[in-house]
């Protein structure tokens, strides 16, 4: 075994005298399940904010009246940490409690490791953590194989998933210091033309906490290197990728198509006639990678058919609206980019989302649902000004009402103010900025 017992020192030092009551970073709004006996993975892309919310956790816990030496967050992926396995691990959690011994199943410690999966047989580790010690564990990465089946296997039930995406639009709003102070139906018009602007403006930033306030160029190159460290780190070096060429140029042709329908098969035989060698089977495999290190958010249609929903083509969204102006081939992608907005709220709140295709393949933008959920059928548009654009938009909801009677049918619009051709008594109309800022 590599000694690293030194560096692990030196981190668990800096972990443990690392100041709290100097934590900042904008709050976020993000559910910590409160069940006993359970491990939190906190997942999401790079730079999304994990580690921020992980410090405000311990921050929390420690204005509670919790133990200052009880809460400890360790980053794992470290230089001086290279090499680093679960034997380590252990070594680290005795060396822990050789220092602060009387913390032994007498007092609850909290215990974060980021970006655990860099540590080779960490489920190991953490399930017996979970299992025989008295510890509220941490675990985050840029993976979603941080819940992969192996892992829930290897868990038995004991983690929970804490998904982190960047800043929603109240989030942006609140880092910005322009967060409103009552609902939207009490709000004077002034405010409600400046939350308008701000969210054309978010849609064009995004919610990657380094990009508010640059200009176009330099958000450009950040998001550039967002999305090259991403397929570097956790797609190419963690899978050991053999055609690395072939991956990046799925990877540009999935943010260059926000919004829009994907097939492997499609993909597969434009990149044959470019002369890129590469299989389907391998195609499957990099798409399950880019979404499993959430660069991108995929969604399928919504079915019983478990046929239907493999035949037909997934729609592919980039984790944030932002990412859309650096890729995207054409001009403004306004409403791909507010489509995004919405997918990306519906995962926040907790919901499941699908396409749906009615009985004359009209298709409707999100099927949501989930336990405890009302199912909604969501329609998203930049502009409803024109009347046909309207009656491409509502047909499809009107249409869907047919077999899903009594889900609320949402006509979702950047226009603050209702389509004046009307709509159908069943299709309600909300504002986007309104819906995003809503509370549900």
């Amino acid at each position: 075994m590599i000694n690293m017992q030194p560096a692990l020192a030196q981190r668990l030092d800096e972990a443990i005298s690392a100041d709290l009551a100097a934590v900042a970073g904008t709050r976020r709004e993000i559910h910590l399940p409160r069940i006993p006996g359970k491990a939190h993975a906190v997942i999401g892309m790079r730079r999304a904010g994990k580690t921020t919310l992980l410090w405000q956790c311990l921050r929390d816990r420690l204005d509670q009246g919790r133990p200052r030496e009880s809460l400890v967050l360790l980053g794992l992926e470290d230089d001086r940490l290279a090499g680093l396995d679960v034997a380590h691990l252990d070594w680290l959690l005795e060396e822990y409690f050789r220092r602060f011994p009387a913390l032994r199943h007498s007092e609850r410690v909290t215990l974060c490791l980021d970006e655990v999966q860099t540590v080779p047989g960490w489920e190991r580790f953490a399930r017996r953590v979970v299992d025989s010690e008295l510890v509220d564990l941490f675990l985050s990465g840029s993976s979603a194989r941080l819940l992969s089946r192996e892992v829930a296997t290897a868990f038995r039930g004991r983690v929970l998933e804490v998904l982190v995406h960047p800043f929603s639009f109240r989030e942006a709003l609140r880092h910005a210091d322009k967060e409103p102070a009552a609902p939207w139906e009490r709000l004077p018009p002034a405010e409600r033309s400046a939350l308008d602007h701000e969210l054309r403006r978010y849609l064009e930033l995004g919610g990657f906490a380094e990009a508010q306030g640059l200009d176009a160029r330099d958000r450009g190159a950040l998001f550039r290197s967002y999305v090259d460290a991403t397929v570097l780190r956790d797609v190419i070096e963690r899978h050991a990728v053999s055609n690395p060429v072939a991956l990046r140029w799925m990877q540009r042709q999935l943010l260059s198509t926000p919004a829009g329908a994907f097939s492997v098969q499609k993909l597969f035989g434009v990149m044959r006639s470019q002369g890129i060698a590469v299989g389907k089977d391998t195609l499957h495999e990099y798409l399950s990678h880019l979404e499993d290190s959430f660069l991108i958010r995929t969604v399928s249609l919504h079915t019983a058919s478990e046929r239907r929903r493999m035949v037909n083509p997934r729609k592919v969204y980039p984790v944030d609206p932002g990412l859309i102006g650096v890729y995207a081939r054409t001009g403004p992608q306004t409403g791909h980019a507010l489509e995004t907005a919405v997918l990306l709220e519906l995962e926040r709140r907790g919901y499941e989302v699908g396409y749906l295709k009615t009985g004359e393949d009209w298709e409707v933008d999100f099927f949501a649902s989930g336990p405890g959920r009302e199912t909604l059928l969501i329609q998203v548009t930049a502009d409803a000004r024109n009347p046909e654009t309207l009656e491409r938009e509502v047909r499809p909801l009107v249409s869907a009402l047919e077999a899903h009677a009594g889900a609320p049918a949402l006509l979702v619009t950047l226009d603050s103010s209702p389509p004046p051709a009307g709509l159908p008594a069943q299709v309600q109309w909300w504002p986007a900025a309104r819906w995003l800022l809503e509370e549900m």
